[in-house]
């Protein structure tokens, strides 16, 4: 009987703390955070970056020439790098890469566009426009901002 209360009591605890939730995702709270250290970054870089209305920031540094009209099932080929904000490298490219624009993540779907063929483009992710409070895998934390260099090689 002992043995019997002892357990149900050690239930009731652990599923007290357990049913205890984090503080919920507030993503615009996240993004006035990610702002910051954007800013932060790009000053102390003296990084020539502009803000997109969406909340990323780009520099065009080449802009490559065509008429790619882009779209969620458009086919894009890149030479790319994914940095963290400390500088930490997280994923490269080794060799040309195929992706369809709308399975990537927003930032990149909304940066992307704005370059044509041939053109290179800095896009600084805030996290509420890559992976939000997620970590996609070793390298890449809960809500990182994300700096990445991507070369645009083609586009269909």
């Amino acid at each position: 009987m002992f043995k019997t209360r002892l357990f149900l009591g050690f239930f009731l605890i652990v599923a007290t703390f357990a049913s205890c939730k984090k503080e919920s995702y507030n993503a615009e709270k996240q993004a006035k955070i990610d702002d910051g250290l954007i800013a932060d970054f790009i000053a102390k870089n003296g990084i020539a970056a502009v803000k997109h209305s969406s909340g990323i920031y780009y520099q065009i540094i080449t802009p490559g020439s065509g008429d790619v009209s882009f779209n969620s099932s458009t086919a894009v080929v890149v030479n790319y790098e994914g940095r963290l904000l400390n500088g930490n490298v997280f994923d490269k490219s080794s060799s040309a890469a195929t992706f369809v624009l709308g399975r990537l993540i927003q930032g990149w779907q909304i940066g992307i566009p704005l370059i044509q063929k041939g053109g290179r483009i800095r896009l600084i992710v805030p996290s509420t426009l890559a992976y939000k409070n997620q970590s996609p895998g070793p390298g890449i934390p809960e809500n990182a901002v994300l700096d990445f260099t991507i070369d645009l090689i083609s586009a269909q």
